[in-house]
């Protein structure tokens, strides 16, 4: 490994997060193992010793980008659900978090994609992906616990909830299947959940 440092000037920093950017990009686009650090170099516009002044390799570039992707796609997306959940507004509140996540599929599609393909075959951005995901279902659970929600189970129902939100929007951005109907699949969905959050049995 070489002498890696952290930039401190305000020029170094946004160069630092252009690469990062601009790399993240171009191997989520290219396919990670199909773009090495000239690549890289070339298509954030700086030379490739910058490239190693702030990092080891592609794979640290491929890394801070995973966490930027959770950071500014995922993670903002928690916000109006956060501000606004309650028992009175849940169907509405669940629509529009649904269709915001599939927004944010859309606009990542590639990225998604190679997330996932490396998320397999690499130890360290699986477990990246996988704090992520929990991440977003403590917030989740924290915002229905403040709002008045008392869930049994909420830590498990709402990561369930999560997955079952996920694959929807993988079969609407993804798959695309012409015998379903999507608008009647996510009234079913928000009923589902709906049912898994109210439901005072279990």
């Amino acid at each position: 490994m070489g002498d890696i440092r952290e930039p401190i000037r305000e020029s170094a920093i946004i160069k630092k997060e252009r690469i990062i950017e601009k790399g993240f990009e171009l191997m989520c686009e290219k396919g990670y193992h199909n773009v090495n650090c000239i690549d890289i170099a070339k298509y954030a516009s700086v030379s490739t010793g910058i490239i190693y002044q702030y990092f080891n390799d592609k794979r640290d570039i491929f890394i801070a980008g995973i966490k930027n992707y959770f950071n500014s796609i995922m993670f903002p997306m928690l916000d109006t659900f956060e501000s606004s959940i309650s028992v009175t507004n849940l169907e509405s509140v669940l629509s529009d978090i649904i269709d915001s996540f599939i927004d944010a599929h859309k606009i990542s599609y590639r990225a998604h994609e190679e997330l996932m393909s490396m998320s397999h075959i690499d130890p360290d951005i699986r477990d990246i992906f996988s704090e992520g995901e929990l991440v977003i279902t403590n917030r989740i659970v924290s915002s229905l616990k403040k709002n008045g929600f008392n869930i049994v189970n909420i830590n498990e129902k709402v990561h369930i909830i999560i997955g079952i939100v996920d694959k929807f929007c993988h079969e609407v951005v993804y798959h695309g299947h012409d015998n379903m109907n999507y608008d009647v699949m996510k009234r079913e969905i928000i009923d589902i959940i709906i049912y898994i959050l109210c439901n005072k049995e279990k």
